[in-house]
């Protein structure tokens, strides 16, 4: 049953609040819809659904058939780099992006003049879902260009009637110059550059003596798993009120979903625009309803590149429980960042997130921190390099970290106390491992 929506909360498209049957209804219809796409315009995927029996969308009879469908991986968008899994004429297209390519070349996605129309849609919703309001000073610090953050926000931003300022990524000493400026209400980055654009606004602050505080009342945040903790110190040194965006390039960009600000309780996935599913990420099997495992993506709406069952390789769970927001969208929860970041450590799966939780809940340090991976012998060999929030008393807080992030993990692990400033701050995404097993060292 529905849950009435608090009389000041705002609904920017009423998908949010459909019925769980009405909204079946649009998804089967708009899966159809994608399964014809495919067939249409995209070879690759076209053959692989012929190969599972599927040659028509009339194939669809229902939900349920989502699961004869293969898997997409981004190993295939890396296959056919760069425009291979593009399904309409190249000349109805009007944007490209593109990851980062860390690991090799980058997933190219594309999209039309349709597909940007929804994406902004989608983006004016989730910022709406998030608090902002037309009228109010967004500060967009996320890059633009090639990553999709950027310009995602700024489309969304715009779209409600914002203004915004497409500050991107860099120069943070300008970054926090401008928040004071233009009395910025609402600051977008990454969550590990928020902390940086913090740490500057305080010292700038203490340093000018006279000036302005900052008027942040909101921050969107996204584009790398962060904890409880990690929010409460954003929180803490920016007075304002964390929520969490989650997307990926290869659906749009930002936008597939994000928290309420009335409940900030797991984020409500655009369940018009993509279907999800939870699987076991070693077998890829459905997982009992509830359950943590890899979270599969299905692009309902998608023009240009309409991906079915994409394995996003992000670990979390889905609860299709009603929000007290009034939205009946399913919500995920428990995001512990990406499957392809666990580490394996004498046997044991550790994930970065597990790290910075217990560095922050044992307290004494900065959120900034890094973990280095090694194997100077047999056996793996794993370090923490952290930054003491204060002097004095170091022995003792080494002592007390090691102490936290055995009963954390289960694992010994040597913490490595750096004078302030030692770990590198990232303008974007942070790079919170350096496994050395992998650079042959």
């Amino acid at each position: 049953m529905a849950v009435p929506a608090p009389a000041d909360e705002v609904i920017w498209d009423p998908a949010e609040t459909l019925p769980r049957e009405r909204l079946a209804e649009i998804q089967l219809g708009r899966l159809r819809d994608a399964v014809a796409r495919v067939l249409r315009g995209q070879p690759p995927g076209a053959r692989r659904l012929a190969a599972a029996g599927i040659t028509a969308a009339g194939d669809i009879r229902s939900l349920d058939d989502l699961a004869r469908m293969p898997f997409t991986r981004k190993a295939d968008l890396r296959d056919q780099y760069p425009f291979g899994m593009i399904a309409v004429d190249r000349r109805r297209l009007v944007r490209v992006h593109a990851s980062s390519g860390t690991h090799g070349k980058p997933t190219v996605v594309a999209y039309t003049g349709s597909d940007l129309d929804a994406w902004t849609g989608l983006m004016a919703r989730c910022m709406t879902m998030a608090g902002v309001r037309p009228g109010m000073v967004v500060h967009n610090a996320n890059g633009y260009g090639l990553f999709t953050g950027g310009l995602g926000f700024h489309q969304g931003g715009e779209r409600i009637g914002a203004m915004m300022v497409p500050v991107s990524a860099g120069n943070t000493a300008r970054q926090a110059m401008l928040l004071r400026d233009f009395s910025a209400e609402v600051l977008v980055a990454t969550p590990s550059y928020a902390l940086a654009i913090a740490q500057v606004l305080d010292r700038t602050g203490g340093a000018a003596g006279n000036a302005p505080p900052p008027r942040l009342r909101l921050g969107l945040f996204g584009g790398e798993p962060w904890t409880r903790a990690m929010r409460e110190e954003i929180e803490r040194q920016l007075g304002l009120r964390a929520v969490n965006f989650y997307g990926l390039s290869e659906m749009y960009g930002p936008g597939v979903a994000a928290e309420c600000l009335t409940a900030r309780s797991g984020l409500h996935v655009n369940e018009d625009h993509f279907l999800v599913e939870v699987v076991d990420p070693a077998g890829g099997r459905p997982v009992s309803p509830g359950a943590e495992g890899e979270l599969v993506f299905t692009a309902l709406t998608s023009e240009a590149l309409p991906l079915l069952r994409y394995r996003t390789g992000d670990i979390g769970r889905v609860d299709p429980a009603p929000c007290r927001c009034g939205r009946t969208t399913a919500r995920l929860a428990g995001l512990r960042g990406r499957h392809d970041d666990m580490l394996i450590i004498r046997g044991v799966n550790l994930y970065p997130s597990q790290v910075e939780h217990a560095l922050l809940e044992a307290g004494g340090v900065t959120p900034h921190y890094r973990v280095i991976v090694d194997r100077p012998g047999a056996l793996d060999e794993l370090t923490v390099e952290c930054e003491p929030a204060h002097d004095g008393g170091l022995p003792l807080l080494r002592s007390r970290l090691e102490a936290a992030l055995r009963n954390q993990t289960g694992l010994r692990i040597t913490v490595v106390l750096v004078p302030p400033g030692t770990i590198p701050r990232s303008e974007g995404k942070a790079v919170r491992v350096i496994d050395r097993r992998r650079a042959g060292r």
